[in-house]
Parts: C-alpha cells; sequence; structure tokens
C-alpha cells in the first residue's frame, strides 16, 4: 500500500439503508459480429468503442488505454494474453471511460500473461470521478499517471463479472507494483462481482477511495495484501475469500489478508474509510504477519468473518482506529480468530473483541478444500 469522524459518509450510509443486496452486471448486449478478430494484438489508446469477442484470445502489448467516452466490451470466454517481453503490459480504465467484461461461472474472462509467474505484468486499474481523501481531494493512478477522484459518488465505470486475473504485480521500481485489480475512486454505479486475482506479486485487490461495492471475490496466493484499501473507500464487499498456500510449496511468503488504512499521511482525512465487510474467509501461510492489519484511522464494520493461518490474526493499530470501535462507529460481530486481538495502542483489546460477540479459537484451521466445501458459490471455471 502507498500512500475522525462519526458518521459515515453519505455513499454508506446508502448503502446502510439499501442493505446489501447481491447483484450482478446488466444483462450484455448481443455478441457483435464485428469484434475485433480472434489473435489481434490490443495496444496504444482506443478511438472508438470495441468487443473482444466471445471465446476468442487476444494478445496484450503494452498498455491498453480506455479513455473518456469510450467503452470496452469483452464477452464471455474471452482469453487476454500479455506478452512477455521488455514492455509493460496493462489495461487502464480513466475517467469517463468504461469496461463491460461479462463472463459466466464456466465461460469466465481469463487475463493472464506468456510467463506464468507472478510479476508478469500490469493487470487492470480503474479510475472514476468519485471520492477520495487523497490530499486535494484528487490523485494519479500508480500506473498510468491517470488523474481520479472528484465528488460523483454514482459514478459508473462498467462491469467486471467472472473475470480472473493472473500473474500480475509487475514492479515498475520499488513503490510502483501493479495489483491484481485496482480500483482508484470508482464509484458505486460500478458493477464488480465473481472475481478472482490469482499469483499475483502484489495486492490482490487494492481500493484508492471510492464507494464501489464488490461481492465475491476471491484473492488467492498473492504475495502483498489480499484485500488493501486506503484514502477513503466507503463501499460494501459481501463473500470475500483470501487463499495464501504455505511458503514452502509457493515458494514466497505473503503478506496480510486485509491491510487497511485511512490516510497514511493523515489518519482523520475525510471522507474516512469505512467499508463493510461481511461473510469472508481469511486463510494465511503461515509466519508472524498479520491477517487482518487495521491501522492509520481506518474505520471499518466487519461481521461473520473467519480468520487463520496468520501469526497475528487480527490487529489494531492508531488511537483512531481503535477508539472508533469503542465508540461504536467502527465493529467486529461473528469474527472468529485463531489467536488473540493485538492492539497497538490498548484502547481496543481482546477483551473488547470477546465482549463484542466474537471469538478466539486456537485449533482453527482451513485448508483450500475447506473453503471450497463451505463457499459454493466459487464452483465453475472462474475460479483457479
Amino acid at each position: 500500500m502507498k500512500r475522525m469522524i462519526k458518521n459515515f459518509s453519505v455513499c454508506a450510509t446508502l448503502i446502510i439503508v439499501a442493505s446489501i443486496v447481491l447483484t450482478g452486471c446488466p444483462t450484455p448486449p448481443p455478441i457483435n459480429e464485428g469484434g475485433l478478430e480472434n489473435g489481434s494484438t490490443l495496444s496504444g489508446t482506443l478511438t472508438q468503442d470495441v468487443t473482444l469477442t466471445k471465446g476468442n484470445t487476444y494478445y496484450l502489448d503494452g498498455e491498453y488505454i480506455v479513455p473518456e467516452g469510450i467503452t470496452l466490451n469483452i464477452e464471455e470466454g474471452v482469453t487476454i494474453i500479455a506478452k512477455y517481453d521488455d514492455i509493460v503490459d496493462y489495461l487502464l480504465v480513466k475517467q469517463g471511460g468504461k469496461i463491460n467484461a461479462v463472463g459466466t461461472a464456466d465461460a469466465p474472462i481469463v487475463m493472464t500473461s506468456e510467463k506464468k509467474e507472478s510479476g508478469a505484468w500490469g493487470g487492470i486499474h480503474l479510475c472514476g470521478k468519485a471520492r477520495t481523501n487523497a490530499e486535494g481531494g484528487t490523485g494519479s493512478s500508480e500506473i498510468g499517471g491517470a488523474p481520479y477522484g472528484g465528488t460523483e459518488d454514482n459514478d459508473n465505470s462498467g462491469c467486471l463479472s467472472y473475470v480472473r486475473v493472473e500473474y500480475t504485480g509487475y514492479a515498475f521500481d520499488e513503490e510502483h507494483e501493479a495489483n491484481g485489480i485496482t480500483f482508484y475512486a470508482v464509484g458505486n454505479g460500478t458493477v464488480i462481482d465473481h472475481c478472482e486475482a490469482y499469483m499475483g506479486a502484489d495486492d490482490g485487490f487494492e481500493w484508492f477511495g471510492g464507494c464501489v461495492n464488490v461481492s465475491y471475490l476471491v484473492a488467492k496466493n498473492c504475495s502483498d495484501d489480499s484485500f488493501d484499501w486506503t484514502e477513503g473507500w466507503t463501499g460494501n464487499a459481501n463473500y470475500l475469500v483470501a487463499y495464501q498456500e504455505n511458503a514452502e510449496t509457493l515458494g514466497y511468503d505473503c503478506d496480510c489478508l486485509i491491510e487497511a488504512d485511512n490516510n497514511e499521511n493523515n489518519y482523520i482525512a475525510n471522507p474516512t474509510s469505512h467499508p463493510i465487510i461481511s461473510n469472508a474467509t481469511l486463510v494465511g501461510n503461515g509466519g508472524a504477519k498479520q491477517g487482518i492489519r487495521l491501522r492509520r484511522g481506518t474505520q471499518v464494520n466487519l461481521a461473520t468473518i473467519t480468520v487463520c493461518g496468520k501469526g497475528i490474526p487480527v490487529s489494531v493499530e492508531s488511537t483512531e482506529t481503535e477508539q472508533a470501535l469503542v465508540d461504536g462507529i467502527s465493529s467486529m460481530k461473528n469474527v472468529t480468530a485463531s489467536a488473540e486481538l493485538t492492539s497497538e495502542k490498548g484502547i481496543y483489546t481482546n477483551d473488547n473483541f470477546i465482549n463484542d460477540g466474537n471469538k478466539v479459537d486456537a485449533s482453527l484451521s482451513l485448508s483450500y478444500d475447506d473453503i471450497l466445501k463451505n463457499n459454493s458459490w466459487m464452483s465453475g471455471a472462474w475460479v483457479k
């Protein structure tokens, strides 16, 4: 990750009133017979709407940019393969542009690389017009330098449904590594569901502000954080799975399952990060690192969460983050952890955690097969 108010943002308030609704992408338009030919190379900036046709394979060569007013349509069963050479490959949707990538459980959209190793290419980057607490209320994407942020919380960057991204995490330098899918101030008009980040060298999914809602996300074997937020993200996340294979067999260690900030330079920046996370299974690959790491002023509502496989399954850091939990601005309910919660400031302690209806189960351990058994929504070819 690069980079106290007592009320949720307007965006989050609307979410609470409406409750968690499981939605999918709008019905896609009929197959476009005039779509790009099978085997075409994707490169440069689009100048008109483009359709990648059902079942075809395409090759990503360098940056592929969707600018304002342009829509990239990707139909079910499409495979996009990033070429492995000295040119960095990534997909960037700028403010006002849209991507409608609509796969199915058995015919997902797969974005992968010629080189089947983490860090091979640069992933997907969506830039929206919703609010962020980045300095000045706007920022530039770490990859591509595109502007993001504004005041349009209902902004719509399109739809990603049944999409898997593999082997992302290209390192531009020590400060700029590409996640699987990155959301920059993406608004809640955008639909994100049934997406997997697989074998990435940085984070699986990361949010920089915005209020996009997500559901049915899987982060598997991502070397940094599985899920990561900062800069005031206030969306809903319903049904999440993070899994990290043992380092001995995976070949590398992994960081947190969730790493959460408000703003690393200003813990009380507004809007305050305050997502609502429900129904998550988080399994780490051992070591002394954190599972759920809440810090730097973030607020959050966690409900029905299982977290194990990390030396510190739940940690809370910073006065602002801990006080919000004590005051009931944030909450943890029905969270089961494999070890006691750790508190940096001693404000919200393991005793508070237990008294809030959570529990510690030192015997808690889950295999990947256990995860699949307990999460029937992961069935189909879209999860690897």
